[in-house]
C-alpha cells in the first residue's frame, strides 16, 4: 500500500468515528420520514422537480453500496413530455396515467458491462475487469442484483430528501430497452416516479407480514 493510499484509508476510519460520535441512530421523525409513514405514491401533486434536486439526490444514491464497487445502476429521468410520450407505449395501461402525472419518472436500468470502470472504481483488484469480461452472463447477474440495490438506496434517498416515489414494474422491458438504451448494453430493471405524493390517492396501508414468519435466528 502506497502513502496516499494508506493516508486514504486513515481518513476513512477518522470519517467513520467522527460521524458515529455525532449520530447513533436516527429519531423517530427520521424513521417515519423514510420508512415507517413513507408510502408509494400514485397520484401527484403538481409540484415541479428541478435539476437540482434530482443532482442531490444522485448525489446520495452514488453511495450506494455495491459489490466490488461496481455501480452498474443507469438512470433516465424521463421528465419532459416527449420523454413521457417515448415511455408511455411500454406501460400497462394502469401505468401511463401515473408516469404522466408524475412530475419525474426515473428508468433504473444496469449496464452489464459495468466492469468496463473497475480499473477506476475498484483499483484494488485490477484482474476482476477481466474476469467479468470474460463471463457474460456473470456480469449481468451481477450488474442486476447491485443495480436493485441502487435503486432500493435511490428510494430510501429521495424520501430522505422529502421526496414521495412511486416504484413500478408493470411495463415491457424490452420495449424501454430498445426505445431509450438500444445500441447500448444498459438494460431495463424497474421504473420510480419522483415528486410530491397526493396522499389523497393513497389506500390504506396493507398489512406486513410479522418477524416470525420472515425471519430465523439461528
Amino acid at each position: 500500500m502506497n502513502d496516499e493510499m494508506a493516508q486514504a484509508v486513515q481518513q476513512a476510519h477518522a470519517d467513520i468515528r467522527d460521524v458515529r460520535s455525532r449520530l447513533q441512530r436516527l429519531d423517530d421523525n427520521s424513521l417515519d420520514l423514510i420508512i415507517r409513514n413513507a408510502r408509494s405514491h400514485n397520484g401527484w401533486q403538481d409540484r415541479p422537480v428541478s435539476d437540482a434536486q434530482l443532482q442531490e439526490l444522485f448525489d446520495l444514491v452514488q453511495f450506494a453500496p455495491t459489490a466490488n464497487n461496481g455501480q452498474p445502476a443507469r438512470i433516465v429521468f424521463v421528465r419532459s413530455a416527449e420523454a413521457k410520450a417515448r415511455l408511455a407505449p411500454a406501460m400497462a395501461p394502469g401505468n401511463v396515467p401515473k408516469i404522466e402525472a408524475a412530475p419525474v419518472t426515473a428508468i433504473i436500468g444496469f449496464d452489464t458491462a459495468f466492469f468496463e470502470n473497475l480499473d477506476r472504481t475498484f483499483p484494488h483488484k485490477p484482474e476482476f475487469k477481466g474476469k467479468f469480461a470474460a463471463d457474460p452472463e456473470k456480469s449481468a447477474e451481477a450488474a442486476f442484483r447491485n443495480s436493485s440495490i441502487q435503486g432500493a438506496f435511490f428510494i430510501v434517498a429521495a424520501r430522505a430528501l422529502g421526496l414521495d416515489t412511486g416504484p413500478m414494474s408493470g411495463f415491457n422491458n424490452a420495449k424501454v430497452d430498445e426505445e431509450f438504451f438500444a445500441g447500448t448494453t444498459i438494460r431495463s430493471n424497474f421504473l420510480c416516479s419522483i415528486g410530491y405524493g397526493d396522499e389523497t390517492a393513497l389506500f390504506q396501508r396493507l398489512p406486513r407480514l410479522p418477524f416470525d414468519e420472515i425471519c430465523e435466528i439461528l
